[in-house]
């Protein structure tokens, strides 16, 4: 970007779902609902049809343009949840949200390309796989044929093992090399509608994690978007000394950070918040300066 420049004026590509554009000329919201029993922050708050349906509807109203439904908590130290309890605890309510949200778009947070296709045939939009392919070899071939955009994130090790030893050096290179393959791999598939996420606390160190937030756009291939997923993260309790609950106030300021350096997709847990930010930050960049000095 030149001096003047700023992010906003970045041509990104937008995504194409399921016959509906999704572009990027304001930054969008990603709207977390949680079905696993032991997510990092609300995990088994959402077990009932009643509340799940209530958190989707304010996330719409407060701003959400995706709704991001996973079934498996992927925090650090987390266990692999089998196959038929992934799908089970995901396949019914994703059914019930597609018939009462007939205009939402959903994406799907999994790794595993049965559960891709089986949500897919069944109203999501969206796959966003943390693994970037790399635990589920079908998962490409699947997408390809399913014909739906990819959020394509970086991972280093599994959920159970990433913090045992996380990435401590050369990060904006290892994303950026990481993508620029993937990236590769994913068009020979005919896969051109694709998200970058770099995995913020996926098997990096705190520092590393500030690092590729300094460095979001750097990570940039081939005018993609990228997503910042930090809602509540431990990179922020570990500097403020907070815990996910009492970390919204954190994690705004770190999404308004985000959305300076380049993010077009904030994944958040709390839509209202990350909304203001947006209209604050595209303010500031776009206000027209006073002469008044």
């Amino acid at each position: 970007m030149g001096d003047k420049d700023t992010f906003f004026d970045i041509k990104t590509r937008p995504v194409n779902c399921a016959g509906r554009q999704l572009d990027f000329q304001s930054p969008r919201i990603m709207g977390v609902l949680n079905l696993s029993p032991d997510s990092f922050y609300d995990g088994g708050k959402f077990q009932q049809e009643k509340i799940r349906v209530k958190k989707v509807e304010q996330m719409l109203q407060d701003g959400a343009d995706i709704i991001d439904i996973g079934a498996v908590s992927t925090q650090p130290g987390a266990k692999e949840v089998s196959l038929e309890d992934e799908t089970n605890r995901i396949v019914w309510p994703l059914q019930r949200l597609a018939k009462l949200f007939p205009d939402a778009i959903f994406s799907i947070d999994t790794w595993r390309s049965e559960v891709a296709r089986e949500c897919v045939l069944n109203g999501a939009h969206i796959i966003n796989d943390i693994s970037g392919g790399n635990f589920d070899e079908k998962m490409f071939e699947t997408v390809a044929e399913l014909k739906v955009p990819y959020i394509l994130m970086h991972i280093h090790g599994t959920p159970e093992n990433m913090q045992s030893e996380p990435i401590d050096v050369n990060i904006i290179n290892t994303i950026h090399d990481f993508f620029k393959e993937k990236v590769s791999k994913l068009s020979s598939f005919g896969i051109e509608d694709i998200i970058l996420d770099p995995g913020f606390g996926f098997g990096k160190t705190l520092k590393c994690n500030y690092t590729i937030l300094k460095n979001l756009e750097k990570l940039r291939i081939d005018d993609l978007p990228l997503l910042g997923g930090i809602s509540r993260k431990s990179m922020i309790n570990k500097v403020i000394n907070s815990s996910p609950s009492d970390a919204l106030n954190g994690t705004t300021a770190l999404n308004t950070i985000a959305l300076m350096n380049g993010a077009n997709l904030l994944r958040v847990h709390d839509v209202k918040e990350a909304a203001e930010a947006i209209q604050i930050v595209e303010f500031y960049t776009h206000f027209s300066n006073c002469d008044e000095y």
